[in-house]
């Protein structure tokens, strides 16, 4: 059974972090595509950062590029999202997904997500 479940949201004051983690099982996650995506009610899901270490690639979306750092630790499968000088508009449902082709939707496993809430 695939399992991806995040967690470490909560509310923040704008310019403070959070680190988000998503324990992952049931698939290939040291090869995968490993994405975060969020979700606002009423707006298209933003990708937001990915990773894949077989093709040693880390991409981040323009909106968290130089605030958020992806990272993995494939002994515990578990993929990490470090968020630094979070802004309101920050404020979502993170979602991890994998995928075995890239970083992008459709994707093979979507999980639960966890919501940041950052206060201006």
């Amino acid at each position: 059974e695939v399992q991806l479940q995040a967690s470490g949201g909560g509310l923040v004051q704008a310019g403070g972090s959070l680190r988000l983690a998503c324990a992952a099982s049931g698939f290939s996650f040291s090869t995968s595509y490993m994405s975060w995506v969020r979700q606002v009610p009423g707006k298209e899901i933003e990708w937001v950062s990915g990773i894949n270490e077989v093709l040693g690639t880390i991409r981040y979306a323009d909106s968290v590029r130089g605030r958020f750092t992806i990272s993995k630790d494939n002994a515990k499968n578990t993929l990490y999202l470090q968020m630094n000088n979070l802004k309101p508009e920050d404020t979502a449902v993170y979602v991890c997904a994998a995928d075995r082709d890239d970083y992008f939707l459709p994707y093979d496993y979507w999980g639960q997500g966890t919501q940041v809430t950052v206060s201006s």
